[in-house]
């Protein structure tokens, strides 16, 4: 077999924040992000691999998992939580088999999604519930290499002027993947690929080889390099940076003319959940009365009006294949275009948020599967490949010093700072330079309710540091929730705070905050210090 031209490098970065909330009376709409990502992106993405593995057909895929995702999805609690949502579905698409039976398509539809119901729980009971289990196989067979992020996915070049909250970013999200996972992560998705010089000092005492930024991290490196994207870097320490390519990415990203839009496809924004009679479907909302998304759509895009048609899923797979060569085909003349000019193979880097695939776009993780089939059947000219394995075909990597930059609107931070967030991160300094103090006086206490109080103020400190609250506050939803746990993360660090100064540690008050925000149980006094 003649080498390859060029090698995509197809990246899935999985993630959430961390939202649990046992105990309470009214429902948190919130969790339900979780059972949404579990139902149609981390089950499908499952089903695709083991499809590829049954006809032996060599994928490599990098998925970043990270830690607040890992530790929710082998929670008890919130794996009890899919269980009552998935059944309700189920129950819910049993009702809409009878509401339907005078129309023939929609009763088709329901029992559609029935059975996709019933088939999820099915996978998901597979491994008790933990669907990590589930992935592990095949990243011992090499087909799938997954990596970690920060703690919280917390945007680290806003924190550079404050080392101790680099370092707990940094090495609780490797302990925690490691602890859940069983392995040491060899790369790391910063969060929002946010990047700033000096960073790889710390990413390389983490033990990190990778990391991910956008084009313009490559493109305005200094000296420019050679291949732009299409060759890793090495910013220092022998960490490597791969940039995005941008013409693979507007093709499923794009909102104008990206796969997602064609009028074929299902489509996301007309739900039963909203469409029905209320009194109807409000027993099977959960949501304390609100409407929201049930997961059963019977419509497809149509065009760019309200009216919109049924749905039909064969016409989708086919329209999906399509689309799985045409993306195919594209990455094939690419990569001999970047042969033929830079006379070695391109590497072509694809990432996108995991959970565009089946959650936003419901045809997606069939997409991928039909990628990777076409990529093995039908050509020799590009091949999959995994992003350290990406350092060894390229001849030589050129060493160079990046810039800040971040993805995103602006590309360089502008999302997660701006008028409609800018206050959280007084509090954030504020309190993670206290964190730093409390932790260096208090290191070395042999009272066991102290070192319980100062892990649980790390906990807080690491949860409010998370990017997706001031992410939320820009796109303008779920707002509330978004200042709601600004506020409770500074409330519970300043109570347990308030805790050590008094001498008073209330350990029921303790042992309650402990079980709601029960994430890094390996979590240090010394990462803070």
């Amino acid at each position: 077999m003649t080498d390859p031209k060029g090698y995509l490098l197809l990246m899935l970065h999985a993630h959430l924040p961390f939202v649990r909330h046992p105990g309470y009376d009214q429902p948190f709409i919130e969790e339900n992000w979780l059972n949404e990502a579990i139902l149609e992106t981390y089950i499908p993405l499952i089903r695709v691999f083991q499809n590829l593995k049954k006809e032996n057909v060599p994928f490599r895929i990098t998925m970043s998992f990270t830690p607040t995702l890992s530790s929710m999805l082998v929670d008890e609690y919130l794996q009890n939580q899919f269980r009552k949502y998935i059944k309700n579905l189920i129950s819910l698409a049993r009702e809409e088999k009878k509401r339907t039976k005078f129309d023939p398509h929609l009763n088709y539809l329901s029992d559609y999604y029935l059975s996709h119901f019933e088939d999820s729980l099915s996978v998901f009971e597979e491994t008790k519930g933990d669907l990590t289990k589930q992935f592990l196989p095949f990243v011992e067979s090499g087909n799938l290499e997954i990596i970690t992020s920060p703690a919280t996915h917390g945007f680290l070049p806003f924190y550079g002027s404050e080392p101790s909250i680099i370092r707990s970013q940094l090495r609780n999200g490797r302990r925690t993947f490691r602890k859940i996972w069983g392995r040491d992560p060899k790369g790391i998705w910063l969060s929002e690929c946010g990047y700033y010089p000096g960073l790889e000092d710390d990413l390389d005492k983490e033990g990190f080889r990778y990391f991910f930024v956008d084009t313009h991290g490559i493109n305005h490196a200094s000296p420019r390099p050679m291949f732009g994207v299409y060759s890793p870097v090495e910013v220092g320490y022998g960490v490597f940076a791969f940039g995005r390519d941008t013409e693979s990415s507007r093709q499923v990203w794009s909102s104008i003319d990206g796969y997602p839009g064609d009028f074929h496809y299902r489509e996301y924004y007309r739900d039963i959940g909203h469409d029905l009679d209320y009194n109807y479907i409000e027993p099977f909302l959960h949501s304390n009365g609100i409407r929201i998304n049930t997961g059963i759509k019977y419509h497809k895009i149509t065009g760019k009006t309200a009216y919109k048609e049924y749905y039909h899923p064969d016409d989708a797979m086919e329209v999906c294949g399509n689309h799985a060569e045409d993306f195919l085909r594209n990455r094939i003349a690419q990569a001999e275009a970047l042969y033929s000019e830079n006379k070695q193979p391109a590497i072509i880097v694809s990432p996108y948020d995991a959970e565009l695939y089946g959650h936003w776009w419901y045809e997606g993780p069939q997409f991928i599967e039909f990628l990777f089939k076409k990529m093995h059947f039908d050509q020799s000219v590009i091949r999959p490949i995994h992003p350290l394995e990406a350092t060894r075909v390229v001849p030589k990597v050129q060493s160079v010093k990046m810039q800040m930059s971040s993805w995103g609107e602006n590309g360089y931070g502008d999302v997660w700072l701006n008028p409609s967030n800018d206050w959280i991160y007084k509090h954030i300094h504020s309190l993670s330079i206290d964190m730093f103090h409390k932790a260096s006086e208090l290191k070395d206490s042999k009272d066991p309710l102290v070192i319980r109080v100062l892990k649980q103020m790390g906990r807080e400190i690491l949860l409010l540091q998370s990017s997706d609250w001031a992410f939320i506050m820009k796109t303008g939803t779920m707002v509330d929730y978004a200042v709601r746990r600004t506020n409770v993360h500074s409330n519970l660090f300043l109570h347990l705070k308030s805790m050590l100064e008094t001498g008073k540690i209330d350990e029921a008050s303790l042992a309650k905050i402990e079980s709601e925000h029960n994430l890094f149980p390996d979590i240090q006094i010394s990462d803070f210090c």
